[in-house]
């Protein structure tokens, strides 16, 4: 007879998921997450739920991943019933940022204390929006606001197929409160895989600051269509967005940036051990997430003109009746990301008391362009502000108010009890296995590839290595490339060191070898000499060519 069960095993203690929309992402984590676990779909735009319940009828979902391998699964519902909330241990948004609000308040009478709510991303103020929504309720629950998508994707056949294009290899994700972001992490982790990895960003409103289509996207609009740069007139081309951007239009991206610091680091001067390290700058946002692709990286402009995913994607436009084209005003770049990012960033700023004039002025033109009321002579009172995520849309005017809506702790970075019971730290430095590149004699670089055999059983050797020296980590460093980040992982799994935040920064990247990546090292000394050679590898203020 077929053994039963423990009763620990997930046949027993079914985990149900709710994946909220019908857009790419949110199919693409259904398929992904009816794998495993129980999951139901739901939309609640129109009938769009409807209409992807009779596209897929009794077949299966299919997913093509980034890896080429198909996957089938099914959901078990497709509903636009809010009412299914009560049945879930989870729930992820994989909806348009302005939509959070609606499924909040509609799940909001249904769910179940201790209920995980992700949105993927949560952009600005997701957190306040959700404390608002829910009222009391709120503390009950579990929030965790992502910065992205794991996943480009797209559809192949609407309701039926989609691709993985790509996954990111980490993504920052922070939680409320934050006591529960072991939990949340072992959720959310096991729902999207191995890859990409979640990494624990300390509080969500470094995650708001950080919301990059709040200062990029209507940056780059009013830097190319405000009445100091347009007459008017119809153009018969469209104008690249992100690689059109010119000395003018980052001079209003960087005040944009610069007012959004000046947030972040008031914030730290008035709440002691505020951590708001994520909320970076614009340019280091750039640094971070599109590192070794940009040719360019001096400079904010430069990135975005010499970023390649970039290359073709033009300024919304309209056709104009001379068969030439007009700005579309009216789309997402501003009726989105204006209230839902925009509007959060001069809300905060208000309540700090921060001088925000660029910000006024891009916003004062935007409201207008959408057709919104939002500031009235420099202040977020207008009538529209209840349709933003500013502050002051949930009638939060104080600093006290904000951190109560937020459940900011005031903690700090390094936990009491190593403070006092471990003045002095231990440091291990460990160095990745070794590469397929390596075996190749290849310079590496920031070339991302990955451990050769070899190199997986150094990893292993290592972590043995450390167990045997009875070491325990409070926290893991390593960079953003697979073969330090393998080897981490393995170390630690096999020195038991199972649970500390893992922290990945391209900083800790490997020398970028410039022209040298690629390249053959012998054949590089061969051409160019040994002494040069080394020179470009071991010198600290002369890069390779």
């Amino acid at each position: 007879p077929e053994k039963k069960p423990p009763a620990e095993s997930e046949e027993k203690n079914p985990y149900l998921v709710l994946v909220c929309g019908g857009g790419n992402a949110a199919q693409v984590a259904t398929a992904m997450f009816a794998l495993r676990y129980p999951t139901i779909a739901v939309s609640l735009y129109a009938d769009e739920a409807a209409k992807w319940k009779e596209a897929l009828g009794d077949d299966d979902y299919e997913l093509t991943l980034d890896t080429g391998k198909v996957v089938k699964s099914k959901p078990d519902d497709i509903t636009n019933d809010p009412s299914v909330a009560a049945k879930a241990d989870a729930i992820v948004l994989a909806v348009p940022s302005f939509a959070h609000g609606e499924y909040f308040e509609a799940f909001a009478p249904y769910m179940k204390p201790g209920t995980l709510v992700a949105c993927m991303p949560a952009r600005s103020g997701g957190d306040i929006l959700f404390a608002a929504k829910l009222g009391a309720k709120a503390k009950d629950m579990i929030f965790m606001g992502f910065e992205t998508l794991p996943w480009a994707c797209r559809f192949t056949e609407w309701g039926r197929k989609a691709t993985i294009l790509g996954t990111k290899g980490s993504i920052l994700a922070a939680v409320t409160p934050p006591t529960k972001f072991p939990q949340a992490f072992a959720i959310l982790q096991g729902c999207v895989g191995v890859f990409p990895h979640v990494v624990e960003s300390p509080n969500n409103l470094g995650i708001s600051l950080r919301n990059p289509g709040a200062q990029i996207h209507p940056g780059v609009m009013f830097g190319r269509w405000c009445p100091e740069k347009w007459d008017g007139a119809s153009l018969p081309e469209k104008p690249l967005f992100y690689q059109g951007v010119d000395e003018f239009s980052e001079g209003v991206l960087n005040g944009l940036t610069n007012e959004v610091q000046a947030i972040a680091r008031r914030m730290e001067e008035m709440v002691p051990g505020l951590d708001l390290r994520d909320g970076c700058t614009l340019h280091q946002w750039y640094l971070d997430s599109y590192a070794g692709q940009m040719t360019d990286d001096s400079s904010l402009r430069m990135c975005m003109n010499t970023n390649p995913g970039y290359r073709g994607l033009t300024h919304p436009c309209k056709d104009a009746e001379d068969g030439k084209f007009m700005p579309d005003l009216r789309y997402r770049y501003l009726t989105e990301d204006v209230p839902t990012g925009m509007c959060f960033n001069k809300g905060l700023g208000e309540i700090l008391g921060v001088p925000m004039p660029t910000t006024d002025k891009v916003l004062a033109w935007a409201q207008e362009c959408i057709g919104m009321s939002i500031m009235v002579d420099g202040k977020m009172c207008g009538p529209d502000i209840g349709k933003t995520r500013a502050p002051q849309a949930t009638g939060i005017t104080t600093l006290a108010a904000f951190c109560e809506a937020a459940a900011i702790e005031l903690v700090t970075s390094v936990p009491k009890s190593l403070v006092l019971d471990c003045p002095n730290f231990r440091v291990v430095f460990l160095r990745h296995g070794e590469s397929v590149w390596n075996v190749a004699n290849i310079f590496t670089g920031w070339a991302d590839v990955d451990l050769s055999p070899a190199g997986e059983l150094e990893a292993i050797e290592a972590g043995k290595c450390l167990k045997q020296n009875g070491f325990k980590f409070d926290v893991v460093f390593t960079s953003v490339l697979r073969r330090s980040i393998k080897t981490a992982w393995t170390a630690l799994m096999h020195s038991d060191n199972y649970s500390m935040p893992i922290i990945n920064s391209w900083r800790l990247n490997e020398r970028h070898y410039g022209a040298l990546q690629g390249l053959n090292k012998a054949e590089t000394a061969a051409q160019h000499g040994d002494d040069q050679v080394k020179i470009w590898r071991r010198s600290y203020d002369i890069p390779p060519p």
